[in-house]
């Protein structure tokens, strides 16, 4: 664990590996600061709801990299070594299937441990002591979907689920990471249904920057340069332990993380859901579906299986083989990697120095109904997910942009 706390400058094996670790043998992660806390107060209120027989709400909230996953995983670890009924849940099939596999390596037993959050449907109250659920901004209004039974399609609310299901539910999220139509996990959802509940909640905030070279001021560069903190746009000020730079081309971009993939760093590269998404060719080799100018590249596969090369897409964040895709954002959340490459594509550009949402622009069938996603809805979704893509790097990020306008305005603030 002290070997994670210390990837800043080399090459970092991937925080789901060292969980893997974590979660087999006695050694917890090492936590710091706010993390201690959150730790804490989610193993105190275990205690307190078994002696007093009564469910107590831990929401831990805090931005990319600030260790909610190394709580959660440190949590799910201890709680399972004391024998406790525990597991860890997320709504990211791609997060869920790595750490099912990665945790499974040494005992095929811990992939029970990893679930999902509609897995709870038909589960009894209480029956678990700790439920876990990671990345819980990713919550939905219910469980309900394609492949539910009819007897099952109550309309239940999801958090009503995961919170009947155990004594202590733990919900761990960042606000800023909403980025889906449908997805209301929130510090203020959760606790206006404890409160009708009239269930006792605790709230603990993360303030201190863990992924990310531990560059808290690059997370708080991205929010004002997003607008989703207040102050405006404002010039990187640099970080002996992060490199931030805006490229003027898709190729300079791919050639800048090459680099470091030949120094022996592992880097992504990721997009906005601005290109058609295309299912492999009948001989398996894959569509270069973003194309910009004469350069292109194919997004990471749809399904659950590897075709020509290329991994599966609940593992591009993890396989090598992923590299030689574009990520998007449902492949990306929840992961990180050390150097992050970042194409913002023509759904979010800059206009006379302030950002405008394209509707237009994008491809995701999530946002196409304008009755289901309001224009303001959109232009807070499409930021949220830039936010996201934008903080998965460790140790740096390249930006680029299709548009000119926007890349000389992110030219000005970074150089």
């Amino acid at each position: 664990a002290d070997e994670l706390l210390a990837m800043r400058t080399g090459p970092s094996r991937q925080l789901l590996a060292v969980a893997a670790e974590e979660i087999q043998s006695r050694e917890m992660f090492t936590l710091i600061a706010e993390q201690r806390t959150a730790y804490r107060a989610v193993m105190h209120a275990v205690e307190r709801a078994h002696a007093a027989d009564r469910k107590r709400v831990i929401v831990v909230t805090g931005g990319p990299g600030s260790g909610k996953s190394v709580i959660a995983l440190s949590l799910v670890g201890e709680l399972a070594r004391q024998g406790k009924a525990v597991v860890h849940a997320t709504g990211s099939r791609s997060f869920t299937q790595t750490l099912r596999k990665v945790a499974a390596r040494r005992s095929p037993r811990t992939r029970d441990l990893f679930k999902y959050f509609n897995s709870f449907m038909e589960g009894a109250p209480n029956s678990l002591d700790v439920v876990v659920c990671d990345e819980a901004h990713r919550i939905r209004e219910t469980s309900v979907n394609l492949y539910t039974k009819a007897a099952l399609r109550t309309g239940r609310p999801q958090i009503e689920e995961l919170v009947d299901i155990a004594r202590v539910p733990v919900f761990l999220l960042d606000e800023h990471q909403v980025v889906r139509p449908g997805e209301l996990g929130s510090l203020a959802e959760l606790t206006a249904y404890a409160e009708v509940r009239g269930l006792d909640i605790q709230h603990v905030s993360l303030d201190e920057q863990f992924r990310c070279g531990g560059s808290d001021s690059y997370i708080q560069w991205v929010q004002r340069l997003l607008g989703l903190l207040p102050g405006g746009p404002e010039q990187w000020q640099g970080d002996p332990a992060f490199e931030v730079r805006a490229v003027d081309s898709p190729a300079e971009l791919s050639g800048g993380l090459e680099a470091r993939r030949a120094e022996g760093f592992g880097a992504r590269m990721t997009a906005g859901f601005c290109w058609p998404w295309s299912d492999p060719r009948s001989d398996g080799s894959l569509v270069g579906d973003v194309v910009i100018g004469e350069w292109s590249r194919p997004w990471n596969l749809k399904g659950d299986r590897s075709v020509g090369g290329a991994p599966p897409s609940a593992l591009w964040a993890t396989d090598p083989a992923g590299f030689d895709q574009v990520g998007c954002i449902y492949t990306a959340q929840g992961f990180e990697y050390d150097w992050n490459g970042v194409i913002i594509g023509p759904d979010l550009v800059v206009r006379d120095g302030e950002w405008v949402a394209r509707r237009s622009e994008n491809k995701d069938p999530d946002f196409k109904s304008a009755k289901k996603v309001s224009d303001d809805e959109f232009g807070a979704l499409v930021r949220n997910v830039y936010k996201v893509l934008l903080t998965r790097g460790m140790i740096g990020t390249l930006i680029y942009s299709t548009d000119a306008e926007t890349r000389e305005f992110l030219r000005g603030l970074v150089g």
